[in-house]
């Protein structure tokens, strides 16, 4: 364990312990790397020229396009969950399901779905599908354990589905194409949707009392005025979707640029259900600052430990842990998702994709593991850091606008199972990897035995079919090559007297 000295253990143990003790991440990472890097330099374990790296490390920071479609797809989610967009989704959704047994349930996963792809945000998610949905299913007799957990572990699919800032982050800290990640990304979350759904189906077969249908009344007539109303809901938001993924996958657009044509959008729509207002903009943009402002904070201070960290071998050290775990990399992806999964007790997904993930993306390249999967993967598994009992911040944001009937222990023990089935997806894709890898572009492939370079112009002896051959000698190998031409009697250089 300490081949490579007892600096980078200490220095993991003293972030955990600066964690734990409650200090703000970003600046605990800027304390423990400055400390240790201060103490490596006078016990001889670190480099001070280093340390002259870093400035150009954080100029590297805020200078990063592609950093700036953060902010972007933050602003364009802020706007649509302000806009009143997910109330009529919401509304229009449980009475198009209300008459089937589970219906509610089913239209909470489906708007969950959708308001991922185009809010990006788990807290909006989760209150609003909360504040709406949460007093019907009360009302209508559902589980109140069912109800609470469907809600939060909905509004989590937001992490997994494009164009998530999680796989940004992700794509940023791997060196993977953004577009890469969402292509990847597509396929665990339609199988999340489709898992989802299927719980409920067999929950509405084995034990209907938990899921009832709508009585008629509360649903009202199904008739066309009622489906023009969700798809007035659904339709301008999935030409939205289709509009900024489509030009990021079909590459006309960068990820920074399809941001911003992603916030122009969630203003026409906001303007087209008569909600865009000043009010509304300035909200938008104070969440936005908030969130891309804690994130850059959190890279600066990600970026100051971890130079010192690699100062001091800790990749060598984290390596060598790593790539002897038995089990090789089947091992190795068991042993990091465990490790991720009781990481998230603690830690949010921007401060382990900051942190953790440098470290443990190398292992993985040298493993032989394609890293759009194992970050698409690691994804998935970060997701349940919002369902952990009792630190999931999806739980906290439920229990601050559940009613006062419905007591924590339900609210806990109702995420247990959706927590095993965001685990199950897990472990679909580590021993399906296809779930991800099925949707990226390999390119045509060539066999590379086979290639033949031919020039038009060179195939005779003589050199180049029909004309000169430049003095080259005959391409077969046969005769001698041409007599090179004599170079002219140029004298004695001119004596130059001083």
């Amino acid at each position: 364990m300490f081949e490579y000295g007892i600096m980078p253990p200490a220095m993991f143990l003293g972030m955990i312990i600066f964690m734990l003790y409650g200090f703000p991440v970003a600046f605990s990472l800027s304390a423990v790397g400055l400390f240790f890097g201060l103490l490596g330099i006078a016990t001889g374990h670190f480099e001070f020229a280093f340390m002259q790296a870093l400035p150009f490390r954080i100029f590297g920071i805020v200078s990063n396009d592609l950093l700036l479609a953060i902010p972007f797809f933050t602003l364009m989610g802020a706007i649509l969950e302000r806009c009143g967009l997910a109330e009529d989704l919401l509304e229009g959704t449980g009475k198009l399901f209300g008459a089937v047994p589970g219906g509610l349930a089913y239209a909470v996963i489906v708007v969950g779905a959708i308001l991922g792809a185009i809010t990006g945000t788990v807290a909006a998610s989760v209150i609003t599908m909360g504040v709406i949905s949460l007093p019907i299913m009360l009302k209508y007799g559902y589980n109140p354990r069912l109800a609470t957990g469907v809600i939060a572990a909905s509004g989590t699919i937001t992490q997994v589905i494009p164009p998530s800032l999680v796989l940004i982050v992700l794509a940023d800290q791997l060196g993977r194409s953004v577009g890469d990640m969402y292509l990847g990304a597509i396929g665990p979350s339609i199988l999340q949707v489709a898992i989802f759904m299927l719980f409920i189906f067999i929950l509405s077969i084995l034990r209907p009392k938990d899921v009832p249908a709508l009585p008629p009344e509360a649903r009202g007539e199904l008739n066309a005025a009622l489906v023009m109303k969700v798809l007035w809901g659904m339709i301008p938001s999935i030409v939205l979707i289709f509009l900024v993924l489509g030009t990021l996958f079909m590459g006309l657009a960068t990820p920074t640029e399809a941001g911003a044509l992603g916030v122009v959008g969630a203003m026409v729509i906001a303007a087209l259900h008569g909600r865009l207002t000043w009010d509304l903009v300035k909200q938008a943009m104070h969440s936005t600052m908030t969130i891309t402002s804690m994130v850059v904070f959190i890279l600066v201070g990600a970026t100051c430990f971890s130079l010192v960290f690699q100062g001091m071998d800790g990749g060598l050290w984290i390596e060598h842990l790593l790539s002897h775990i038995p089990g090789g990399a089947v091992g190795f992806l068991i042993f990091v998702n465990i490790f991720i999964f009781f990481l998230a007790f603690f830690l949010d997904f921007f401060e382990i994709a900051f942190i953790v993930i440098p470290l443990l993306a190398p292992v993985a390249e040298s493993l032989g593991i394609d890293l759009i999967w194992f970050g698409v993967l690691l994804c998935i598994n970060m997701q349940t850091a919002f369902m952990h009992p009792p630190f999931g911040f999806a739980l906290f944001y439920l229990r601050s606008i559940a009613p006062k009937s419905v007591k924590t222990r339900d609210i806990y023990l109702g995420a247990i199972p959706w927590l095993g089935m965001q685990l199950l997806l897990v472990a679909i894709v580590i021993f399906w990897p296809e779930s991800v890898t099925y949707w990226l572009d390999k390119g045509p492939e060539i066999d590379l035995d086979n290639i033949k370079i031919e020039i038009p112009g060179f195939g005779g002896p003589s050199g180049l079919e029909g004309g000169p051959n430049f003095g080259l000698p005959p391409l077969d190998g046969g005769g001698a090559p041409p007599a090179q031409p004599a170079m002219p009697n140029l004298g004695e250089p001119p004596k130059i007297n001083p």
